[in-house]
């Protein structure tokens, strides 16, 4: 990540900026022929100012202190999990989410929790492919807690589970 960025919490004055990065960022699911995904409405703009008030938003902002890339996150199962990490397409390929994932690491690592998780696609490069290259692995199902398993459920329940998706995990050092 260039100096030209900074991760930082995200604050709730900034909530429609995000959803409008997490919009781009979908946007890029219609380039490879997933246009159904592309076309998922953002996370509700409450959901998301809620996560901020409650220090759950982290934004990596550009020179001028705009968020071009965030991630959303909680506790579940003991773990870290990351519930959405995207970065806007016109600031991609610069170590972004690479960066926000060894925060989120830290914010592990403070907190006690052995595991950073995730849901993602099995096979669309910049999902599963990327993470394993950040290393994170494949979880069975069997390795789910229940609130995992859970969310599990609710992503097939909201028809996000269009293609094939699994659940990664990444131990947290220290």
């Amino acid at each position: 990540m260039t100096e030209a960025y900074r991760i930082r919490p995200g604050r709730p004055d900034e909530v429609r900026l995000v959803r409008a990065v997490e919009v781009a960022a979908a946007s890029r699911f219609g380039d490879i022929g997933l246009p159904e995904i592309a076309a998922f409405d953002p996370a509700e703009l409450k959901e998301v100012l809620l996560r901020a008030w409650e220090g759950r938003l982290l934004v990596t902002a550009d020179a001028e202190d705009r968020p071009v890339a965030f991630a959303l996150f909680g506790e579940i199962d003991g773990t870290l999990h990351v519930e959405e990490l995207d970065v806007h397409p016109d600031h991609a390929r610069r170590g972004l989410g690479a960066a926000l994932i060894e925060r989120l690491a830290a914010i592990a690592r403070e907190r006690g929790l052995p595991e950073l998780t995730l849901s993602t696609f099995r096979d669309v490069p910049w999902n599963a492919p990327y993470y394993a290259r950040l290393g994170f692995e494949p979880m069975p199902d069997a390795a789910l807690g229940p609130g995992l398993a859970a969310l599990r459920d609710m992503i097939a329940a909201k028809g996000v589970d269009i293609i094939p998706r699994l659940f990664m995990r990444r131990a947290v050092a220290g």
